[in-house]
């Protein structure tokens, strides 16, 4: 790779995370709460699945980790940092594992909401040091299925406009 070819990948990796960012703070102001603490849509993923079938996979999780860092600090604190990254590096080993097996877009940001989401629910365990809040488990698998497939929706929109 020229040096041209690599400015223009470090370009396109900011763009790709400054739209992470800004999804991120979209949405915190989105109120989707539905009893569950922390519980959110998942917006920023799209950045990510749009990187794991465009580019590397080391792209997409350099770019996800950028953003939980600055979403973190921005709009959040030590503790949202922890609880994202820990869901978000289960989410992403499992999303990189399935699309690796040829599931579909669909699938695999389902897969990464769901994994997310049990990612976050082990970490919280360990703070508090109890599985009760296990209790929210069902709920926030059953959303992350369904914001997981939308989001994956919008990728394969957004894939047909992007260029190569």
């Amino acid at each position: 790779m020229n040096r041209s070819e690599k400015t223009q990948k470090m370009i396109i990796l900011a763009l790709f995370t400054t739209v992470a960012l800004l999804l991120s703070y979209v949405e915190s102001l989105v109120p989707f709460f539905a009893g569950v603490p922390g519980m959110k849509l998942g917006l920023p993923n799209l950045a990510v699945v749009l990187l794991l079938w465009r580019y590397e996979w080391k792209d997409a999780l350099l770019v996800n980790l950028m953003r939980i860092i600055l979403s973190g600090l921005l709009f959040g604190n030590m503790f949202s940092i922890l609880f994202s990254t820990c869901g978000a590096l289960i989410s992403f080993v499992s999303m990189c594992f399935l699309k690796k097996c040829g599931l579909s877009i669909y699938g695999v940001s389902m897969s990464g909401a769901v994994f997310h989401n049990i990612g976050q629910i082990l970490v919280a365990a360990c703070i508090v040091q109890t599985v009760a809040v296990g209790i929210y488990a069902p709920i926030l698998l059953i959303t992350g299925l369904i914001t997981g497939y939308l989001i994956g929706v919008l990728a394969r929109i957004l894939l047909v406009h992007l260029p190569k």
